[in-house]
């Protein structure tokens, strides 16, 4: 594809994921694809390149283009981000030729409009933090209590490419195996430096058409999702559930950490994503998962309550630490998601809580930023089950690198750790028999939110 019919592709795909708002913009991509498969795999990367750009400078791009009269369209958002970019006027009205495959000229209103962009940064002293840095401005107490002096460099660190992360499976071979495997498709990866399974390779990589990942013995997943599994500290005679488990990334980790032995059960209450972890799973080698779907007035949990020895609960939460990959998620999220999903964390850690055996360890991770999901979602939760406690630090995974293995819960942030933003709290069921006090407030009112000061502009 030549570069004008690239920039085509780029505006018709954020025309897409504007007309589908609360759909994730990676969904959107990937159905855009799928119907146009004669688009190759190097024009794929680089229209996902030019949309990504656009969506990590959303609240930026607003800002320069704010004094323009009428909406301000797919076309001239990817124009402005290409000059606030680098690139001259003259260039851009190129690729506006009109000609096959090209977008129609710029009118007046649209190339006055670009012009003055010419020579400037997408990023400017005087836009306001919450605009210079790409986040709500109705988050902005929450994420000062998370990071408080740290924040405007922790969020310039959200703004910047993710590095893609492979997890080796040792089930299939050693990470040096892996090593060898990708360089020899002409992949570079080097290991990560805090988990012991992980690789990472820098930018978007065709990782999915390597034999090494056909064969199974790479699969993607970020450093920091990695590091939870390590916290659970799975062993091959356990009984393990993975209670919110997708399609099964975690799932895939914690089998290989048990060596394929005891038992996973892998539970969601999504059956596509169950359904999409059994092509992971055959391919990993993996055969000590069983799968369930959690429906309505299911006595399966009753029936096996105090049974597993771990239970991860990765529960769902804002994604606010992976804003890097996910950029749109900034603009999709609303206080009022943040006060369901508090309500609904702290419903799923009960529910969780009662499938821990006397002895055994529930561990709490979200890829969140936020306090109210994080620490105070513990803290409730430990008001409300005095049969639980946080592991103490000297038990914590041995396989966890040492910076983290000191605490009980831990969390990692793309400035200090170079993963995703995540959180980890590993909680012990005590063994003495401790009846639960009855909750003086309900799992529904304990959390503190941040302030609904209204929606992101």
């Amino acid at each position: 594809m030549t570069p004008a019919a690239r920039l085509s592709g780029a505006i018709d795909l954020l025309c897409a994921i504007q007309n589908a708002p609360r759909r994730p913009a990676d969904a959107t991509a990937n159905a855009f694809f799928r119907e146009r498969r004669y688009i190759g795999g190097g024009d794929r990367r680089a229209i996902s390149t030019i949309v990504w750009d656009v969506l990590r400078g959303w609240r930026r791009l607003q800002w320069h283009l704010k004094d323009i009269s009428g909406d301000i369209s797919p076309r001239l958002l990817c124009s402005a981000s290409l000059l606030l970019g680098g690139e001259t006027m003259d260039n851009v009205r190129k690729l506006f030729s009109g000609e096959r495959y090209a977008q129609k000229p710029l009118t007046s209103r649209e190339d006055m409009a670009l012009k003055g962009l010419e020579g400037k940064e997408l990023s400017a002293q005087k836009q306001p933090i919450a605009v210079r840095l790409e986040y709500p401005d109705w988050l902005d107490s929450a994420l000062r209590e998370t990071f408080g002096n740290r924040l405007p460099d922790e969020m310039e660190a959200m703004l910047g490419t993710p590095t893609l992360d492979l997890r080796v499976n040792l089930l299939k071979g050693s990470r040096e195996a892996a090593i060898r495997e990708l360089r020899r498709e002409s992949l570079q990866p080097e290991p990560t430096k805090l988990s012991p399974w992980g690789l990472r390779l820098d930018g978007r990589q065709p990782v999915t058409a390597t034999q090494a990942f056909k064969d199974g013995l790479v699969e993607i997943q970020d450093e920091g999702s990695q590091l939870v599994v390590a916290a659970a500290n799975a062993h091959g005679e356990h009984r393990v559930l993975d209670y919110c488990a997708g399609a099964g990334g975690k799932t895939l980790a914690l089998a290989m950490t048990m060596e394929n032995r005891g038992h996973i059960v892998a539970c969601d209450v999504h059956e596509k994503r169950l359904d999409g972890a059994v092509k992971r799973l055959r391919r990993a080698g993996v055969h000590n998962v069983e799968r369930h779907l959690l429906v309505s007035g299911d006595k399966w949990a009753k029936r096996r309550a105090g049974s597993f020895d771990r239970v991860l609960v990765d529960a769902p939460c804002s994604g606010t630490g992976t804003w890097r990959r996910n950029p749109d998620a900034r603009l999709r999220l609303t206080p009022e998601d943040i006060q369901e999903l508090v309500i609904k964390q702290a419903q799923i850690l009960d529910r969780a809580a009662s499938l821990v055996k006397p002895g055994g360890r529930m561990i709490y991770a979200t890829c969140s930023l936020l306090a109210c999901e994080n620490g105070q979602q513990i803290d409730s939760f430990l008001k409300r089950r005095k049969d639980f406690t946080r592991l103490p630090k000297e038990q914590m995974s041995e396989l966890l690198p040492t910076e983290l293995r000191n605490k009980a819960q831990f969390s990692l942030t793309p400035l200090r750790d170079g993963t995703d933003g995540f959180f980890a709290c590993v909680l012990e069921r005590v063994m003495t028999e401790v009846k639960p006090e009855e909750p003086t407030e309900t799992a529904e009112s304990v959390i503190t939110t941040p302030a609904a000061e209204g929606p992101s502009t």
